[in-house]
């Protein structure tokens, strides 16, 4: 078994193979967009000839935004039979690696996951497509320019792994070739292995995957969560009796609790609206937004709010709030509930209903003859590098009225504002992250109780700026094996047993012979047939009739020929006894010297020595035939014969 190869260097963008039983498996294609950071913001930028900027002390790509993929040079993806997606977040390269590297196989997802990750997908292809950039920039990516550039360009690695954004034809292409599974459904793949997804807790539809044969369990946890908010429950019970256990996809702000951080969103907001300032967030179009929406309809009275409108900008706005209102069965039990009432899931219904929610596709059109102020605007993308949140900075940012706040945490806020410097308004960071915790991890590997568990090397030590916080990492026993990005990893755990089914005329045949009380054994004499990793024992050919005629016919290659069995033998030899049936035979001075893995007992007349060991015996004489015959028919008196 083999975690074959880690594509991705990024612990929850991951994007893992693994060879089970003659399967290639793709955990998760993530698709790492911080690397977006290193270019202008989409239209910053003002007409040169120059590919590199300097803009307050960083220098930047002026070119379109690029993205790292996975590893695709090291292993042959047209040979991956299967990819399995555990989040949205996580199928962000799919067209990448089905459109790309020869994948034929299937992808498997949940439908709620299918349906969000295309819309992040027709987001983020919208939001660079509408801004065309009139160059191209590539010669920074040269080893010899790049070595000379200031950090962080100098430092970037797998440049030439970056790639422009894929088309809109090539998402659906990639989409047309996933099948959609529910939770706790077990698909066969080839005969060999069975997965099944399980809830993960996360998001909606997001998933955490079984991978097993009849004998092994590989559990892959990518992307969990302990914390009552609107997806179902994460269920722990199945993860149980993992002889593998794959953790990625933990909380990348281990130290940031998720309640206290809304808390601190919302406290920031009401301060900034009742200032008279205006309120940005750059957000993700499904997700924490949900939760960011149902937090402020608790909290707009009580604050004074209820007059302060809320703009949810995205071209995928309007599908992103009726998607949550329809995925009744994915939802948290409560949530459920309300569906039969019935009852919007979701309060940002009610919102809308109000028009205290408005969405718009853009910021043009119907939100420009709309458009109040103070407001609170919820827009992508939180890179701050393309869609309408870089009109919004260049718009509010000079008043120091305003506020920005950050709450997702895939990008470093302060590589996020870095172009936009210098800024007047005030900048809050709350990241809400509610994937598993350190703390959580320990207690969910104490329950479970995996054989072995294999993490991103990140997990393995505290993280670089705390290195003296060691409760900030993985700590199990065994301790954990690491992987990084573009690293083979052989797993530690060897496949032992195959099923095999023995066919009824085959089982009546059989005779058992009672060789201890309570234990018989049975001789099988079968053909073993093997199809598609079925596995079944069927009764042995019948021998060719001698042919009437004296010419010779060929036997058909595919019968196996049947060679009469010697019989088998079993028991142990009494050392003691055997020298006595020796003597009795008249064998003289024998002597017996025992040995690391038994016994040799030496015939010193004879010139002939024993070797009697657990499973086997050699009789070794120099040309006597007549002399070894007899030795074994001694030996045989004390063994079973089958």
């Amino acid at each position: 078994m083999k975690l074959r190869y880690c594509l991705s260097g990024h612990p929850t963008l991951p994007c893992n193979v693994l060879k089970f039983k003659s399967t290639t498996i793709m955990l998760d294609c993530g698709l790492d967009m911080t690397s977006t950071l290193n270019f202008l913001p989409m239209p910053l930028s003002v007409p040169s000839w120059a590919e590199l900027k300097e803009c307050s002390g960083h220098v930047f790509v002026d070119s379109v935004p690029e993205f790292c993929l996975p590893e695709t040079e090291l292993l042959d993806l047209s040979t991956v039979d299967v990819i399995l997606i555990s989040n949205y977040h996580c199928m962000m390269a799919l067209p990448y690696i089905t459109e790309y590297t020869g994948f034929t196989g299937t992808v498997y997802a949940t439908e709620p996951t299918v349906q969000i990750g295309r819309l992040l997908m027709e987001e983020l292809v919208n939001s660079i497509e509408r801004v065309p950039k009139a160059q191209s920039a590539s010669m920074w990516k040269n080893k010899e320019v790049q070595r000379l550039l200031p950090a962080p360009l100098k430092d970037a690695v797998e440049v030439s792994m970056w790639r422009k954004c894929y088309t809109m034809p090539e998402v659906n292409a990639a989409l047309s070739k996933i099948q959609l599974v529910g939770y706790s459904q077990k698909i066969e793949l080839f005969g060999a292995v069975q997965v099944t997804p399980l809830s993960s807790g996360y998001a909606l539809g997001s998933s955490n995957w079984i991978i097993q044969s009849h004998y092994e369990k590989v559990s892959y946890v990518s992307g969990s969560s302990l914390l009552t908010t609107h997806p179902q429950p994460m269920d722990q019970a199945s993860l149980k009796n993992s002889d593998v256990l794959i953790l990625t996809g933990l909380t990348q702000i281990p130290t940031a609790n998720p309640d206290g951080m809304v808390g601190e969103f919302c406290s920031n907001l009401a301060m900034t609206v009742r200032n008279g300032g205006n309120v940005l967030v750059p957000c993700y179009p499904s997700g924490v937004i949900y939760d960011l929406l149902e937090c402020l309809y608790q909290y707009i009275d009580s604050a004074g709010l209820s007059n302060v409108p809320f703009y949810f900008i995205s071209p995928v706005a309007n599908s992103s709030l009726e998607f949550s209102q329809i995925f009744a069965e994915w939802l948290c039990h409560n949530k459920q509930t309300k569906v039969y009432l019935p009852e919007p899931p979701f309060p940002h219904a009610e919102l809308i209903q109000t028009n205290k929610l408005k969405h718009y596709p853009s910021i043009h059109g119907d939100f420009s003859n709309d458009f109040k102020q103070p407001c609170v605007v919820f827009t992508g993308h939180p890179s701050l590098r393309f869609g309408d949140v870089v009109h919004f900075m260049e718009l509010w940012g000079k008043s120091s009225l305003n506020t920005v706040i950050f709450t997702e945490p895939d990008f470093s806020y302060l590589d996020a504002l870095a172009p936009y410097q210098p800024l007047a308004m005030k900048c809050v960071y709350c990241p809400i992250d509610t994937r598993l915790n350190f703390i959580q991890v320990s207690k969910l590997l104490k329950e479970v109780q995996p054989l072995h568990v294999v993490c991103p090397e990140q997990y393995t030590q505290p993280p670089p700026t705390q290195s003296h916080r060691t409760d900030l990492m993985i700590d199990c026993q065994p301790p954990p094996m690491s992987y990084r990005r573009a690293e083979v990893l052989t797993l530690p755990y060897k496949r032992r047993y195959e099923k095999i089914e023995i066919m009824p005329e085959l089982a009546d045949s059989l005779v058992p012979l009672e060789i201890k009380p309570g234990i018989s054994l049975a001789t099988v004499s079968a053909v073993l047939h093997t199809k598609d990793n079925k596995h079944v024992l069927q009764l042995p050919p019948k021998p060719p009739q001698p042919p009437a005629s004296k010419k010779r016919k060929r036997v058909s290659d595919d019968v196996p020929e049947c060679k009469p069995l010697k019989p088998l033998l079993s028991g142990s030899i009494p050392v003691d006894q055997f020298v006595q049936t020796l003597e009795k035979h008249g064998f003289s001075d024998v002597k017996v010297e025992d040995t690391a893995k038994g016994h040799i007992v030496l015939l010193q007349e004879a010139e002939t020595l024993i070797q009697i060991e657990e499973d086997s015996t050699h009789i070794i004489c120099d040309n006597d035939e007549p002399l070894r015959v007899k030795l074994r028919d001694l030996v045989l008196k004390f063994l079973q014969k089958f």
